[in-house]
């Protein structure tokens, strides 16, 4: 079995001794963080997930704090959604887009006030180039990674098992807002979010000191709903069509063909970086897009690099994200698909890791 060597430079979380105890079996490195990705199996952590409560060491979702009286500013700056209409606790999910329309990070960006955000980011370096840009523009901001440390609670039995540590208090949290929850001698942001279409919650923990007493508690309070320690399932993420950073979409891919259009409105936020691009790609359409896409035969191996899609011989797209799924029995997929491919009902061919299959083109994802 390969190990990781440890260094500064890779960093554990204030969560891990919980995670180890809890019997994690796999990590991936994530913005140079542990991040757990196997629990009991990558099947029966999905199970379980749907059907009871899982505690999340999401602490690599690393923070990039806007802290002054230009944060807003330069976060308009960052992304083509309108954020005129936010209020002070919201999240919403902003793509940030670089000079070409590229995609940089699809972070959640969190409103403190109009001079404090957070984003949440995915697994890129977006600290430096919103740095870069607060300098190149001469903004009166300071730009840091602070020291929050996510945990999610995702599952249908969330809204149980927070109501018992925080009080029932955090059901009335509406989807893609916050609040501020006391635990202990302190508060925490506490927000109706999460990388899951289960439904759940995410916990920005701010001082450490207290990770692992939340942790505890939480395992505590959900011993009689089946608390497990679990991790972002590949198999219930490909259902759900929630994208992965690197994986599904890169800095080559616009938001258009991310299926992010409905967050770019140049007309309602004029002075994001990328605009001019995106406006034409907006009035032209763009030229490939993400779709759902289901593949023959039995199950498959995850692919480790894309699978190229083909019709009548040439290529037309590549399916990035791929998973046998036990509750639809079949292979499901996510593809990168170019037009005139993209119509529900398409057969392509595509190879995979397993060899040569045959590739359906589908209209919507399974799981909402």
């Amino acid at each position: 079995m390969s190990l990781l060597s440890k260094s500064r430079r890779l960093r554990e979380t204030p969560f891990t001794p919980g995670v180890k105890r809890n019997g994690v079996k796999a990590y991936t490195v994530y913005n140079r963080m542990l991040l757990p990705t196997v629990f009991e199996s990558v099947e029966a952590d999905y199970h379980h997930l749907k059907n009871h409560v899982q505690v999340w060491d999401v602490s690599c979702e690393r923070q990039v704090e806007l802290w002054g009286p230009d944060a807003s500013k330069l976060m308009k700056r960052l992304t083509p959604r309108n954020l005129d209409k936010m209020q002070d606790d919201q999240c919403y999910y902003v793509p940030v887009v670089d000079e070409n329309g590229g995609m940089l990070n699809d972070p959640v960006a969190i409103k403190h006030s109009d001079d404090r955000w957070w984003i949440s980011i995915a697994d890129s370096d977006l600290l430096f180039w919103v740095k870069g840009l607060a300098i190149g523009a001469g903004l009166n901001v300071r730009v840091i990674e602070p020291d929050v440390y996510p945990l999610a609670v995702q599952g249908p039995k969330a809204d149980d098992l927070m109501a018992r540590v925080f009080g029932d208090e955090v059901r009335s949290i509406g989807f893609f807002r916050y609040k501020w929850m006391r635990f202990k001698d302190t508060k925490f942001i506490v927000a109706r979010s999460g990388y899951s279409k289960q439904g759940g919650y995410e916990i920005y923990v701010e001082n450490e000191i207290y990770a692992m007493p939340l942790w505890d508690a939480l395992f505590d309070a959900g011993a009689d709903l089946n608390v497990r320690a679990g991790c972002p399932n590949l198999i219930e993420r490909v259902e759900g069509g929630l994208l992965s950073y690197g994986n599904d979409m890169t800095m080559a891919n616009t938001p258009l063909e991310c299926d992010l259009g409905r967050f770019c409105k140049p007309a309602e936020n004029n002075d994001f970086i990328g605009r001019e691009i995106l406006e034409q790609e907006i009035a032209n359409g763009p030229s490939r897009e993400v779709r759902p896409i289901t593949i023959s035969g039995d199950a498959v191996t995850p692919p480790t690099a894309p699978w190229p899609l083909f019709k009548e011989g040439k290529q037309v797209g590549s399916v990035t994200s791929a998973a046998w799924s036990p509750d639809f029995q079949e292979n499901i997929a996510i593809g990168m698909v170019e037009t005139g491919s993209w119509d529900a009902g398409t057969i392509l061919d595509i190879d995979t890791s397993n060899g040569p299959r045959q590739a359906e083109v589908k209209a919507e994802f399974w799981s909402k």
